[in-house]
């Protein structure tokens, strides 16, 4: 996408037209892009080492046999923690893999109680993401970037224009962080999508436990009512 006004980083938001038409007044095209954030602070590094699971192979695994095109927004200390699997996910054409930033701190404040990244660090740590992507072998990287907890501001837009990238939000919140019912995370899900909807969800077994058990129910019955799944990269293409 273009630079935004004034300089500012451009923001990506589908917003689905009322009544399932396209802009154009067409029936709108039975799409939706899962995405799944792979969340890990840039001081959580002890708590990997004694054994808390950031990853999620299984949720990964079930994406590729359900054959799901998805889009994984990582942050640049999973990367670290977990080369191999950042590799494998991100040389597969299934996937794209997109910036979560380095730390998981937030870009704005008040965020969920993140940290806080500096206005003058803001773009050092996405491209400080980069390049653990690079380092670890990860060559389908997407030029995409998700704010830690959606936040953001107009000061973070102006300090992020560096970096080149456009900030990417959703329509439908999953709910699965943090969450211990798959079956309310899939009817949450199901209920909110609609033609051209952008999901966020959680590739983090110890933050979002009932993922893949989500997934295994909402994409079938996705495809049941005639959706397709794409990457954030289609839906851009087909123009917001």
């Amino acid at each position: 996408m273009a630079p935004g006004p004034a300089g500012r980083t451009p923001v990506f938001e589908r917003r689905v037209a009322g009544g399932g038409r396209d802009a154009g007044g067409g029936p709108a095209e039975k799409v939706v892009a899962l995405t799944f954030d792979a969340d890990m602070t840039a001081d959580q590094g002890p708590r990997a080492a004694s054994g808390e699971r950031f990853d999620n192979p299984e949720l990964v695994a079930l994406l590729r046999r359900l054959n799901v095109p998805s889009t994984v927004f990582m942050t640049g200390r999973w990367a670290e923690e977990y080369p191999a699997q950042a590799k494998a996910i991100g040389t597969d054409p299934l996937f794209e893999v997109a910036n979560h930033s380095y730390s998981h701190h937030a870009f704005s404040s008040p965020c969920y109680g993140l940290p806080v990244v500096g206005r003058n660090a803001m773009t050092r740590d996405v491209e400080r993401a980069f390049t653990a992507f690079r380092k670890a072998g990860v060559r389908n990287v997407v030029p995409y970037f998700r704010f830690p907890g959606g936040c953001y501001d107009d000061t973070a837009l102006r300090a992020l224009a560096p970096a080149n990238v456009t900030a990417v939000q959703w329509d439908v919140i999953s709910g699965d962080a943090f969450a211990t019912d798959a079956g309310a995370v899939a009817e949450q899900v199901l209920d909110g999508v609609r033609p051209g909807s952008l999901v966020v969800m959680h590739c983090t077994r110890s933050a979002a436990p009932v993922t893949e058990a989500a997934v295994r129910r909402i994409v079938p019955e996705l495809r049941e009512r005639g959706y397709r799944f794409v990457k954030v990269s289609e839906l851009m293409e087909d123009g917001s």
